[in-house]
């Protein structure tokens, strides 16, 4: 891991596209101090089955094995017919995984959504309960958005964002999956990372997907998992990784994926 994010009048995709991360070096397992505590904590998901959490709420654990054999990903697969999605902001006031859980009581489970810069505002577009917030990436990137109560991840590059009026929105880059083929191919400034992901499947789910392992994966090779894997998505967007990734889901336990950063923008659920 680099150091947290420096920019200049905009930004370079390359400088970005690793994730937010720490002052000071991420520390792989090998390396790690006796007292730097694991990522993760609750009941670890079973591979290759999806463990329903509540009637409209699935998890399940994915172990890409081959070149990435210490690196898991978590999918929290989400019916809007069951649950609402609301962004939540709190501009140069960022917050670690265990503030968002005091400030956020009844969300049944968020992730860490926009990239930021170094004085904690959100790159991109955030729409929090209608107000919204900075600029939509020109032409590129994707997001999550609600309108007319609807979620839905778009790709900013087939459907740029013009404006239109939306309830709630998460914004980052670069668009993994369009049209359910792998849509990333640039390796220029890409590294292994740990990622948070937000996708849409063809039945219309949304798919959340974080880290929960030290090591992740490079943005080349994640855009090919992801589209040949059997989550059947559509649209995925990466969102901010590295040393911001974080999940936590409250129901029937916590589970939680403890990030390194805090955060100012999350990507939260509720109950309807």
């Amino acid at each position: 891991m680099l150091r947290r994010l420096r920019l200049s009048s905009l930004f370079t995709a390359a400088s970005l596209i690793g994730g937010c991360t720490l002052s000071q070096p991420f520390i792989l397992p090998t390396e790690a101090p006796t007292d730097t505590p694991a990522p993760t904590t609750g009941a670890v998901p079973v591979e290759n089955a999806w463990e329903m959490l509540a009637p409209g709420l699935e998890r399940r654990l994915y172990l890409p094995g081959d070149d990435y054999a210490l690196t898991q990903f978590v999918a929290l697969r989400v019916d809007p017919t069951y649950y609402r999605f609301r962004a939540h902001y709190r501009p140069a006031a960022p917050l670690t995984l265990q503030g968002w859980r005091e400030q956020l009581p009844d969300a049944v489970a968020f992730i860490n959504a926009n990239f930021f810069d170094p004085q904690g505002n959100a790159l991109g577009l955030v729409v929090a309960d209608g107000v919204v917030y900075g600029q939509a990436f020109p032409g590129y990137g994707g997001m999550l958005q609600v309108q007319n109560g609807q979620a839905r991840v778009r790709s900013n590059n087939v459907e740029p964002y013009t404006g239109e009026v939306l309830e709630q929105a998460v914004q980052a880059f670069p668009v993994l999956v369009s049209d359910g083929q792998a849509s990333y191919a640039n390796p220029q400034g890409d590294r292994i990372s740990r990622r948070t992901v937000v996708g849409q499947d063809s039945a219309g789910r949304i798919i959340l997907i974080t880290t929960p392992s030290f090591i992740g994966m490079t943005l080349v090779d994640l855009s090919g998992y992801l589209a040949a894997s059997d989550l059947d998505l559509v649209t995925a967007v990466n969102l901010d990784g590295g040393g911001s990734s974080m999940m936590a889901v409250t129901i029937p336990a916590l589970f939680q994926v403890l990030s390194f950063d805090p955060v100012p923008a999350v990507l939260a659920v509720y109950a309807r």
